[in-house]
């Protein structure tokens, strides 16, 4: 016998639905358990992340110190931030700090990956033992740090003292003060980094280091024309996220000198310039102009990472 199918009123209009198929509402209805356990993540990150995100493009508009009514000001913080001498002086800075901690992080990094690959003993150790900076508390980071660079009684001055050296101002010096905090991005990252280029080199096929050692090549010529080659996509994840962690130091700035960046300004990085005008000044208006500021400089700064470590490959 054949199957009918069921008129329904859709619209006005008798529409027909054929056997087996539901109509929304039901379809809705016996989705809606799957819908429902899958929705605390869509309601914490609309919360928590897309809130905030439109909230603070509408407050960079007003001027507000976070108790009195707002006062809509148009693009004028955006006007005085092109001005803002303050403000440039830590985008300086934060290039400074993230120039003298990333590329010798990432050449470390690599270096530790290709010792983990070979047939080292203990490698699971010793990934547990380079991974384990990166998820040490950072503040306990930053106050340790402290005391190793302190001026008078440092671990690193009393180095130096032993050998013969004179003594350094770490935390008085400009550039000590960037020094000291390029050490502890250096410190916390490596491991993390190392971790990531061990799994591009042991992804790597074999066939291509054989061949090469066939050909005559040696251990530097096998390393930069068959090993980067390879590790490009690797290398070049690395540095933008370096890039974005790097334009962010907050912690180790403002633990280690304090909100107003120290001795000349020294270390006033755009993140703690940010909260220094936002919540030590109250102008929650003008910090979220820098917010914004700081956003349109990690695009600008991702892009030229891209094409630099990208060359010719992606042509």
């Amino acid at each position: 016998m054949a199957a009918t199918q069921a008129p329904v009123s859709i619209g006005g209009e008798a529409a027909l639905v054929r056997p087996g198929q539901m109509s929304r509402p039901k379809r809705f209805r016996e989705y809606l358990p799957l819908y429902l356990a899958i929705s605390p993540f869509y309601i914490i990150f609309a919360v928590f992340g897309i809130f905030p995100i439109g909230f603070s493009l509408y407050l960079a508009f007003h001027a507000w110190d976070g108790i009195g009514p707002m006062r809509y000001v148009g693009l004028e913080q955006f006007r005085y931030l092109l001005t803002d001498s303050d403000f440039w002086h830590s985008i300086l800075v934060t290039f400074e700090i993230w120039v003298i901690s990333t590329i010798p992080m990432l050449f470390i990094a690599m270096v530790i990956a290709v010792l983990l690959n070979t047939n080292v003993r203990l490698r699971g150790f010793y990934r547990i033992a380079y991974f384990i900076p990166n998820i040490t508390s950072l503040v306990a980071i930053a106050i340790i740090f402290g005391s190793v660079f302190a001026n008078s009684f440092g671990l690193t001055n009393a180095f130096l003292q032993a050998i013969g050296a004179g003594q350094i101002s770490w935390l008085s010096d400009p550039w000590g003060i960037k020094v000291a905090i390029a050490a502890m991005v250096i410190w916390r990252w490596t491991g993390y980094n190392a971790i990531i280029y061990l799994a591009g080199l042991q992804a790597i096929p074999s066939d291509l280091f054989e061949a090469a050692r066939i050909d005559g090549a040696s251990a530097i010529q096998t390393f930069f024309r068959v090993t980067v080659p390879m590790m490009r996509p690797i290398i070049l994840f690395t540095v933008i996220t370096s890039t974005i962690g790097g334009m962010q130091i907050f912690t180790e700035s403002q633990v280690l000198v304090g909100d107003t960046g120290g001795p000349g300004k020294a270390g006033l990085t755009m993140v703690l310039y940010l909260y220094q005008q936002a919540f030590t000044k109250s102008e929650f208006g003008y910090g979220a102009a820098i917010g914004w500021g700081l956003f349109v400089i990690l695009i600008l700064f991702s892009a030229i990472n891209w094409r630099l470590v990208q060359g010719r490959s992606g042509r």
